[in-house]
């Protein structure tokens, strides 16, 4: 390779991350046949392992912030804190799923191997400064993710979900790949400044509005369905209730968090001179979300398709901090996405461990007399609820108050008007299972459920104590997102 094509020592730390999870997950699939028949505990171990030493090297890259590769990667603040949150979705992950996995007889060294490629794939996103490098990433992360859907192969809701998720996936990353052939086209570049700068006509002739309007909306289609906003979220309740729970909480958390660092980039870089044009498409797509989640969630008796609709009323929340268009607006999307990472991750991670062997018991009555019999799991799971109906002292209230403050600077009264009004209705299913759990007497479920394994009881702590803290200090997250959000324009 001439000397002029090597990458750099800065262009290697850069990708340090993505490197340590990539590693790892090849070791794991190599180390299979060793450790395999002597603990089915130590494929875990060592994604621990990865994954600390993976959020390490996330601080130890931002040290060194920059671009690399010639601008295909950039690491500053606004990619290290996406980086930072999924690799922690991903340790919450692997805490929770242990038990989970050795209660299904389910085989752990492909699970952990496919977990860590997926976050290095949201890893790569997060950082991407060049759409192609966008798109590997994407599908990196995808397609680890529809195998993990499916990895309960004897279940045929595991099975369903995994081949729903792969067909419409592959049909919304074509729309995401013509938009890019089509800025390609029109603009003669795939990096987002000089798109933008195309777009301005800062370096030549302005490129054609037309084409750049189209590209959006066809980059909007494949990344609307990834981060399950309407209308294209009609596969969210069918994937998150068939496919492994773990695997669920992880889905609903780390790849649309990722997705939406992918929106921000591109939408706030690449066509922030265009703001005008695509933000009535985001506006009614926020609208529809929040509206279409809210009210079919109110409709399930299963809670994890109830969760799934909730997950698509919380995407519609997002986009309207993204129809805001602003500094304020991005930042108010990252902490949100950090606050709902937590209380999601929780709440799924509760429902697996009461779900019993073969996920038997997922509907709402199955949770009645919870408090009784497990006062502890029912008080964190009352936390996180509470989180995601936004009550005060919950990182849940702060992430919509900034998400509602950021719309009305932005003179999106309307839209904030109607988004408070959905909240007040998602506030009815989520009490529905609080009741359950306190006013009921134990269903067959409570009776049969197994203490909490030391992995999950850590997970369960860990989500709670993030959310509470992020609704009592706010701040401290808040400020290095405000910080961060600057550098996204």
């Amino acid at each position: 390779m001439p000397a002029d094509l090597m990458p750099s020592s800065g262009d290697l730390i850069r990708i340090l991350p993505e490197m340590v999870l990539t590693v790892m997950g090849t070791l794991l699939m190599v180390l299979d046949p060793l450790l395999h028949k002597r603990s089915s505990n130590a494929f875990g171990h060592l994604s621990l392992v990865a994954l600390a030493a993976a959020l390490g090297a996330t601080v130890y890259a931002y040290a060194n912030e920059g671009a690399a590769f010639g601008g295909m990667i950039v690491v500053d603040g606004f990619a290290t804190f996406f980086r930072a949150l999924v690799i922690v979705v991903g340790i919450l992950t692997v805490l929770s799923s242990c038990r989970f996995l050795r209660r299904q007889d389910a085989e752990t060294s492909a699970y952990h191997a496919l977990l860590l490629f997926s976050i290095a794939g949201q890893s790569m996103m997060a950082a991407s400064g060049n759409l192609i490098v966008v798109f590997i990433a994407l599908e990196i992360s995808s397609i680890s993710s529809y195998v993990l859907t499916g990895y309960l192969r004897d279940d045929p809701r595991s099975n369903e979900a995994a081949l729903k998720y792969f067909l419409l996936g592959s049909f919304a990353t074509a729309f995401f790949l013509y938009g890019v052939a089509l800025i390609y086209g029109s603009t003669g570049t795939i990096d987002l400044l000089a798109v933008r700068a195309a777009a301005t006509g800062q370096a030549g002739p302005i490129a054609a509005p037309l084409f750049l309007g189209l590209a959006a909306a066809l980059l909007f289609v494949g990344l609307g369905f990834k981060v399950s906003a309407a209308p294209f979220q009609i596969w969210a309740p069918d994937v998150y209730q068939g496919a492994p729970t773990p695997v669920t909480a992880f889905l609903s958390t780390g790849p649309k968090a990722a997705a939406f660092a992918v929106f921000l980039r591109i939408f706030m870089t690449a066509f922030e001179p265009g703001g005008g044009g695509w933000e009535p498409l985001v506006w009614f797509s926020a609208l529809a979300s929040m509206t279409i989640g809210n009210f079919a969630a109110l409709r399930q008796s299963n809670v994890k398709r109830m969760l799934a609709y909730s997950s698509i009323a919380h995407a519609g929340y997002v986009l309207v901090a993204l129809t805001a268009r602003s500094a304020v607006g991005a930042s108010a999307v990252m902490f949100y996405l950090a606050a709902y990472a937590f209380m999601n991750i929780g709440a799924f991670a509760v429902v697996g461990h009461l779900s019993g062997k073969g996920e038997r018991y997922q509907d709402i009555e199955d949770f009645g007399g919870l408090g009784q019999k497990q006062p502890l799991t029912a008080a964190l799971f009352t936390v996180f609820l509470l989180s995601l109906i936004g009550v005060p002292l919950t990182g849940g209230f702060f992430g919509k108050f900034y998400i509602f403050k950021a719309a009305l600077e932005s003179h999106l009264v309307w839209l904030t008007v109607l988004g408070l009004l959905n909240s007040a209705v998602a506030a009815y299913y989520y009490l529905r299972v609080l009741v359950m759990m306190y006013f009921r007497e134990p269903s067959q479920a409570v009776n049969e459920i197994e203490p909490l394994a030391p992995g999950l009881r850590t997970a369960l702590f860990i989500s709670a104590a993030a959310t509470l803290f992020l609704g009592i200090f706010p701040n401290w997250v808040l400020d290095f997102a405000g910080q961060s959000s600057t550098l996204v324009k």
